[in-house]
C-alpha cells in the first residue's frame, strides 16, 4: 500500500500542529497532495483507468476547496502551505 500509517503521521507531524491533529487545512491539504501525486503517476502508466482518473479529480476538487477556505480565512498560512508543497494556482 503507499499510504501507510507511519507516512501519514510522517505528513501530518511535518505540516500539521501536532501528530494527533489531523483535522487542520495544512495536514489534510498535504496528504491529498500526496495522494494526487501518486494516482497521476499511475495514471500515467493506465490511461484507461477511469475510475482512478475521477478519483484524482475528486481529490483536486477537494484540495482546491481546502485552499480557498484557508485563503479567505488566513492569507499567511495560505502562502506558507502553497510555498512548501509547491502548488501553483
Amino acid at each position: 500500500m503507499y499510504l501507510t500509517a507511519e507516512k501519514k503521521r510522517e505528513i501530518f507531524e511535518k505540516y500539521g500542529n501536532t501528530v494527533t491533529d489531523t483535522g487542520s487545512a495544512e495536514g489534510q491539504i498535504a496528504l491529498f497532495t500526496y495522494r494526487i501525486k501518486h494516482l497521476t503517476g499511475h495514471l500515467k502508466d493506465n490511461k484507461k483507468d477511469l475510475f482512478t482518473q475521477r478519483s484524482l479529480i475528486r481529490l483536486v476538487g477537494k484540495r482546491r476547496k481546502l485552499l480557498d477556505y484557508l485563503k479567505d480565512k488566513d492569507i499567511e498560512r495560505y502562502r506558507s502551505i502553497i510555498k512548501e508543497l509547491g502548488l501553483r494556482k
